[in-house]
């Protein structure tokens, strides 16, 4: 849990930084993104590979395409055979092993055409270990007690960035802007954003808004990121806290201390991306299929899809669904065959495209429905639309009454497709069971 400090913290932050938050692009507020990890998404591993997937991805509801590091890899000090996305050697090129330049930009141009944003992964912490900048600028980097460009953390294939150089933040900002101007991206994932300033931070985000309206994330969960100009955060503590109820070690109430804490610390307009996998997730922690194993997966899954001033993710994948790590540093591609969970995300994300209820600002209350160390249950409402989700995050089928009057009356259940009468009457939800009523 954040404490009192944070707040403080964040209060005197934004007085520091003087810069309004502004509010998310409206194609955000309601949306939702899929993320893409190029190398293992297809057997070749190219853009455009990718490109075949688009009409499948649209049709499942997908909004916003994020596209992991696509620059060239560093060799020097290398992880594995084909090294880490994230140890980036140029950061204005492409990775010849995913095609080229112009690859990427018919593959934005693709997705554009199609209706769907497209946000690029930055990695701005630090750079790989034979980054051309090391001999053009070794003054970028922070110095270890040898001299040498320092090592982030364990991260031994990469270096560390310097931003008291104003002339790296300038650099890095052109870089940023290049991709904009260059291939037409709708913003970034910004990597370990929690270690870089947040006056760059205001800087740069301030200087890439001027040339058009971008969707920026922020890798992090740090109270000056939001203020700084980020529209989304990384809400850790509240994964790892569905981590735990999953397991049984903490009760499904236990979410409501985390949600509560990012009320009083983030502004309104901010934005968290809730998720039940992502790249680092899967890959050293085998999240989806070892977090939320089985049956488990799915209510909390349509927590990420419904909850109030959430973005969800999905991560690629996740639809068919892949059910083991994908290593970072060598070749394994998802293998797409089966699609068995793109009918649930499908309608999930319908849902949300249609239903003010589950805009970023519409209103959400939480209800007493049963017991609450096992059911966790809440209304969304907005301009006259309702949305009622029940959850059982327990591996024990559980009982279910409603007894809020402005509840009663006729509902349709969005998986099942089945009016109902909402009203007196109790009735169990089975084993990690959920259900989600759209009120008529």
């Amino acid at each position: 849990m954040r404490s009192t400090p944070l707040i403080v913290c964040l209060l005197l932050t934004a007085a520091c930084l003087g810069q309004p938050t502004a509010a998310p692009p409206a194609w955000a507020r309601r949306g939702n993104i899929y993320e893409v990890n190029v190398r293992q998404y297809t057997r070749d591993g190219t853009f455009k590979a990718f490109g075949r997937h688009l009409d499948r991805i649209r049709a499942m509801g997908v909004k916003t395409l994020w596209f992991m590091p696509i620059n060239p890899i560093s060799k020097l000090d290398r992880k594995g055979s084909l090294g880490s996305y994230y140890a980036v050697a140029d950061y204005t090129a492409v990775n010849p092993e995913f095609g080229t330049m112009e690859d990427f930009r018919q593959l934005v141009r693709s997705a554009h055409e199609k209706g769907m944003t497209v946000i690029l992964d930055w990695v701005p912490n630090h750079t790989g270990a034979d980054n051309r900048w090391l001999s053009e600028h070794p003054d970028f980097y922070k110095k270890d007690s040898a001299g040498n460009a320092a090592t982030p953390f364990d991260w031994t294939d990469t270096r560390q960035l310097d931003y008291d150089n104003p002339v790296l933040r300038d650099s890095m900002i052109a870089a940023m802007q290049f991709w904009v101007r260059q291939t037409d991206i709708d913003g970034f994932r910004c990597d370990v954003a929690w270690n870089v300033p947040g006056d760059f931070w205001s800087d740069c985000i301030r200087r890439l808004q001027k040339m058009k309206p971008l969707f920026m994330l922020a890798e992090g969960d740090k109270a000056y990121l939001p203020v700084s100009g980020f529209d989304a955060v990384y809400p850790w503590d509240l994964f790892h806290m569905m981590v735990k109820v999953a397991k049984g070690e903490r009760p499904a109430f236990a979410l409501d201390s985390v949600l509560h804490d990012y009320d009083s610390i983030y502004p309104r307009t901010a934005l968290e991306l809730y998720f039940t996998s992502n790249h680092d997730e899967n890959s050293w922690n085998g999240a989806d299929y070892a977090t939320f194993p089985r049956a488990a997966h799915a209510p909390f899954a349509v927590f990420t899809q419904t909850m109030a001033r959430g973005i969800p993710l999905i991560y690629g994948g996740q639809e068919e669904p892949v059910l083991r790590a994908i290593p970072f540093f060598e070749k394994d591609s998802m293998g797409f065959h089966y699609y068995r969970r793109a009918a649930f995300y499908k309608t999930l994300l319908a849902l949300r495209k249609r239903n003010t209820a589950l805009d970023a600002d519409a209103e959400f209350r939480k209800l007493n429905a049963g017991d609450q160390s096992a059911i966790y249950a809440f209304v969304r409402e907005k301009a006259g639309k309702k949305v009622l989700v029940l959850l059982n995050l327990s591996p024990r089928a559980q009982e279910i009454s409603i007894s809020d009057a402005p509840l009663y009356g006729q509902a349709t259940e969005i998986f099942s497709g089945k009016q109902e009468a909402i009203g007196q009457k109790s009735w169990s939800l089975e084993p990690w069971g959920y259900r989600v009523y759209e009120y008529l």
